[in-house]
């Protein structure tokens, strides 16, 4: 099994950072998708104040309980600001969305432990890998 696999079936909490309350958004439906598959979904973006049921908070910095996976929703040039925090808050992985690219900032979370997983879909890898 990969160490994606394994980090996927292993992971409890998953932060969505960008994750927007709108349904039509790629983030919601991600994030419901992730719910429903059984993870704690916790969002963290400074212009909602809860989705999908969960309370939503600011930066990384300010979620409460332990991080398994960041999964980022933001574009590139946000990503080492995310990874930076991803890192002082004990995080596991970062999971970088399709069309989300920083090997920098993908360098500096493999330096300091964390898994990485860049331009590649959260909900996509969990189907297939729940397939076989």
């Amino acid at each position: 099994m990969s160490g994606v696999a394994e980090r996927l079936r292993g992971a409890k909490t998953i932060a969505v950072v960008g994750l927007s309350g709108r349904r039509f958004r790629p983030s919601h439906g991600v994030a419901e998708y992730l719910q429903r598959a059984g993870y704690r979904v916790i969002p963290v973006n400074p212009h909602e104040t809860e989705v999908l049921g969960e309370e939503a908070y600011p930066d990384l910095a300010s979620v409460p309980l332990p991080v398994d996976i960041v999964d980022i929703f933001r574009r590139s040039e946000h990503v080492p600001e995310i990874v930076e925090e991803a890192i002082r808050i004990g995080a596991k992985m970062v999971w970088m969305q399709e069309g989300v690219i920083h090997e920098d900032a993908a360098q500096a979370a493999l330096a300091a432990g964390l898994e990485v997983v860049m331009d590649r879909c959260i909900l996509k890898e969990h189907r297939r890998l729940a397939r076989g």
